[in-house]
């Protein structure tokens, strides 16, 4: 495996399974060459701590990128972070949220200077860092303000859940259901199915996308029985995508969106809400389903799911969705 391929991946939060699955994911790397070679960003005394309490004989290898190849074979090569992470197994603790911020930092800046060619995340607890003054909505966010920080250029970051039978936006990410009528704008819809649009043809090579957006209300609204915004909204945003050569149709009722002979009509579905979008994908996929961020001058994934506080050291959680991110980064970041 080449050093382009090398991922940068980080820790993700210090008290969940993030440090665990990174253990995994590097054994299932170690034995299956096809698989991705990553560093690793994070706490090298809280990997082989953890590593201890899952009973499991890992080296770590605190090295640099540049060793990170050699190393791999024999050791799980870790970036060393400035900062100390406690990560008292299922207690997540908000002084550890500079570790976690540091590691999203690092890993995004290798990506800018070239030395890795994608970044993977590992999950982080937004509570968590709101309580040490985070000020981003989330992970998604932060990544597009670090972009921003990069380039000298807004950037708006676009979360897509990805699996090979299934991939959906959320228009509308973490926000209360109530606000989602007044935040869900022509412009909003336009903008995102445009940046959908170029990502999956410049990232996942589809020459021509075909996007399904979803109604707002029940019915996609019956024709303004229930609601307006299919109206007034969503089908003019279809219509502008339409004539700046996007092909996007709708707006469909949700609830007929996501069966199988559907799924077969589109490359990517945008849906008005979080949970229209994310409960088919974790339905078909749970395990396997990729969170991609579009419309970034980087590739970054990431698990589709959370922290897992709850299982966090007891060596059950399973790597299956950081396995299929780190794959996912790789086929990306190689055109």
């Amino acid at each position: 495996m080449s050093a382009e391929r090398l991922l940068a991946l980080t820790q993700g939060d210090p008290s969940g399974i993030g440090p665990e699955i990174a253990i995994a994911a590097w054994e299932a790397a170690r034995a299956d060459t096809t698989l991705p070679r990553f560093i690793l960003l994070a706490d090298p005394d809280l990997m082989r701590s953890r590593a201890r309490m899952l009973g499991k004989d890992v080296r770590i290898a605190e090295c640099d990128v540049a060793s990170a190849h050699a190393a791999f074979a024999q050791a799980l090569p870790v970036l060393p972070l400035r900062s100390r992470a406690g990560g008292a197994r299922g207690k997540p603790d908000a002084s550890d949220a500079p570790s976690t911020i540091e590691a999203i930092e690092r890993a995004v800046r290798l990506a800018f200077d070239g030395s890795v060619s994608a970044v993977v995340t590992n999950p982080i607890a937004k509570e968590v860092l709101y309580r040490a003054g985070f000020s981003h909505p989330g992970h998604t966010e932060f990544l597009g303000e670090l972009a921003r920080r990069h380039t000298g250029r807004e950037t708006r970051a676009v979360m897509m859940l990805w699996a090979e039978e299934l991939a959906v936006v959320p228009v509308t990410i973490h926000v209360a259901l109530a606000d989602v009528p007044r935040l869900v704008t022509r412009e909003l819809i336009v903008e995102t199915a445009k940046i959908v649009a170029a990502d999956m043809r410049a990232r996942f090579g589809v020459a021509t996308p075909r996007l399904a957006i979803s109604g707002l209300n029940p019915h996609a609204g019956e024709d303004g029985a229930m609601g307006r915004e299919e109206i007034d909204t969503i089908a003019p945003a279809i219509a502008e995508l339409v004539a700046a050569g996007i092909d996007a149709r709708g707006p469909y009722p949700a609830d007929t969106l996501f069966h199988e002979s559907a799924r077969e009509k589109y490359d990517a579905a945008l849906c008005m809400t979080h949970d229209q979008a994310l409960i088919p994908i974790k339905t078909l996929a749970f395990d396997r389903a990729v969170n991609v961020t579009l419309g970034l001058p980087f590739v970054r994934t990431s698990p589709d799911h959370g922290t897992a506080f709850d299982i966090a050291g007891k060596g059950v959680a399973s790597p299956a969705s950081l396995i299929e991110a780190l794959r996912l980064a790789a086929r990306l970041a190689g055109g």
